[in-house]
C-alpha cells in the first residue's frame, strides 16, 4: 500500500481537522475602489461609455456585494465618469442594500415593469445617450436582448459589447490580498487530500468519499463545504468529469480525487491521483508522465510569453512518449490549464491559441491530465501563479505514486 493511503476512519481523520480561516483577511473597501478606478480608466482609454456588471463575480469583484443571478435582473452600472448606480427589484433593495460593500444608490423596479428599460433611462440619467456600453460578459441573453430592444425603443445611439477586456482586463491580475486568499484556500483542500487518502478502503463508494470531503472542508473553515467534488476509482479515472455509474474502490484501483472549496469566494481545485494497493508497471510508467508533463508546463510558464506556451510544453513533452498526438487518446484530451479566482475558470487559459502574455499576478491551473480510456487515467492538478522571476506554485506537486503527499520526502 501506497504510503498515506489507507489505515484510517472518516471519524479519526474529521476529528483532526480545525479551522484554517480564523486569522484571514478578506478584500478591503479600499481595494473594491481601486478596482473601480482601474475599471473606468480601462473604459476611457477604450471609449466605454458605462459598464454593466451582473450578479456574480464580476459584481463580487467591483463591488463586495454577492448576489446571485437570476431572472430578476440584479446589477449595477458603472459609468466611465461618476458614481455607480446598483439595479435590483423594489422588494430586495433593502436586503441588497446589506450585501453591500461598496455602497450605492439603487435604481429599483417593481414585478409588473421592465428592468431593461430601467437600465435605459438609468443610463440617460447619467447623461449617457450615446456610446458603447459594455455588458457583462455572464449576462444572460434574454437581459441583454432586453437592453438592446429598450435602448431601440428610447432611439438611443448606443451599442451594446462584451465587458471582457474590462472585466478580465482588472480580474486577471490578482492582487497580494487575492492571492493570499487563493493560498490558504488551496492550503485546505490540501489538507482534505491527506485526510480523504487515509480513509479508503476495499468497497468504499463515491458517495462516502464525496461526503467526508465534504464534511472535512466544512471543519477546516469552508462554510458551503466543497464548492465541488469529483470522486472516481479504476476505469472511471481515464473520463475527466466522471461517469454516470461510478464504482465502489478494489484494490489496485487508480484513485482519481478532484475538489475544491471557497475562501471569501476564492477557489481551490485540486487533483490527486495514487493507487490504492500496488501500482502496476504501466500505473507507475503513466504516473510518472503526468508528473513530467506538469513539470513541463510549469518551467515553460515565463513572463511575457503567451499563454499557449504553457500548453504547448506539457503538450510536446507527452507526444515525445507516444501520446497524441494533439488531442487524440492515449493522451492528453483537453487544455493544461485555467485561470482562476472568484471563477474556478476564468480568463486567460494555457490553451494553444491563447496569445495573452503571461504577467506577474496571474493565477492557473496546471493539470495535463492523461486519459487512456478502458483502463486508468491520472490527473495531477496543482496550481500556479506568476510572479517577476517565473512561476510559484501554491500547492506542492505530487512526490511520487508510492509516497503522493510526500510524507518520507
Amino acid at each position: 500500500m501506497s504510503i498515506g493511503i489507507g489505515g484510517s476512519t472518516a471519524d479519526i481523520e474529521l476529528s483532526k481537522l480545525t479551522d484554517m480561516t480564523t486569522d484571514i483577511e478578506p478584500i478591503s473597501l479600499a481595494e473594491y475602489q481601486q478596482r473601480i478606478v482601474k475599471a473606468q480608466q480601462l473604459m476611457r482609454e477604450q471609449n466605454i461609455s458605462a459598464l454593466y456588471l451582473n450578479a456574480g463575480t464580476n459584481l463580487s469583484y467591483f463591488t463586495g456585494t454577492t448576489w446571485y443571478a437570476s431572472e430578476r435582473l440584479v446589477g449595477a452600472i458603472l459609468p466611465a465618469e461618476g458614481e455607480l448606480t446598483y439595479v435590483a427589484p423594489w422588494f430586495e433593495v433593502s436586503t441588497l442594500s446589506g450585501f453591500m460593500v461598496v455602497k450605492a444608490e439603487v435604481a429599483s423596479w417593481h414585478e409588473h415593469e421592465s428592468p431593461y428599460e430601467l437600465v435605459i433611462s438609468t443610463l440617460q440619467a447619467m447623461n449617457i445617450g450615446q456610446g458603447t456600453i459594455a455588458v457583462d460578459e455572464s449576462t444572460a441573453f434574454f437581459a441583454v436582448d432586453g437592453m438592446i430592444n429598450a435602448a431601440k425603443a428610447q432611439n438611443m445611439a448606443v451599442s451594446f459589447t462584451s465587458s471582457k477586456a474590462i472585466t478580465a482586463g482588472c480580474r486577471m491580475v490578482k492582487s497580494a490580498s487575492e492571492i493570499a486568499l487563493l493560498q490558504r484556500a488551496k492550503d485546505m483542500t490540501m489538507v482534505v487530500h491527506r485526510a480523504v487518502a487515509k480513509i479508503l478502503h476495499v468497497g468504499i463508494t463515491t458517495a462516502e468519499v464525496t461526503s467526508f470531503i465534504n464534511q472535512a472542508h466544512i471543519k477546516l473553515g469552508a462554510p458551503k463545504g466543497s464548492s465541488f467534488c469529483i470522486v472516481l476509482f479504476g476505469q472511471d479515472t481515464a473520463y475527466p468529469h466522471g461517469v454516470k455509474t461510478p464504482k465502489t474502490l478494489e484494490e489496485n484501483d487508480m484513485v482519481l480525487i478532484d475538489t475544491g472549496c471557497l475562501v471569501q469566494g476564492y477557489n481551490s481545485d485540486i487533483t490527486r491521483s495514487y493507487v490504492f494497493g500496488e501500482a502496476s508497471e504501466k500505473q507507475r510508467a503513466v504516473w510518472l508522465h503526468e508528473k513530467t508533463a506538469q513539470a513541463q508546463g510549469f518551467d515553460a510558464a515565463k513572463i511575457g510569453l503567451p499563454c499557449e506556451s504553457v500548453d504547448i510544453g506539457a503538450r510536446n513533452y507527452l507526444e515525445t512518449q507516444g501520446y497524441g498526438p494533439d488531442y487524440q487518446v492515449p493522451g492528453l484530451p483537453h487544455r493544461t490549464g485555467h485561470g482562476v479566482g472568484l471563477d474556478i475558470h476564468e480568463w486567460p487559459y494555457l490553451v494553444r491559441g491563447d496569445k495573452t502574455p503571461l504577467a506577474a499576478g496571474m493565477c492557473f491551473s496546471n493539470e495535463p491530465m492523461l486519459c487512456l480510456y478502458g483502463e486508468f487515467g491520472v490527473r495531477l492538478e496543482d496550481h500556479f501563479y506568476m510572479t517577476e522571476s517565473g512561476p510559484k506554485w501554491f500547492s506542492e506537486p505530487a512526490h511520487s505514486i508510492d509516497d503522493p503527499f510526500g510524507y518520507e520526502a
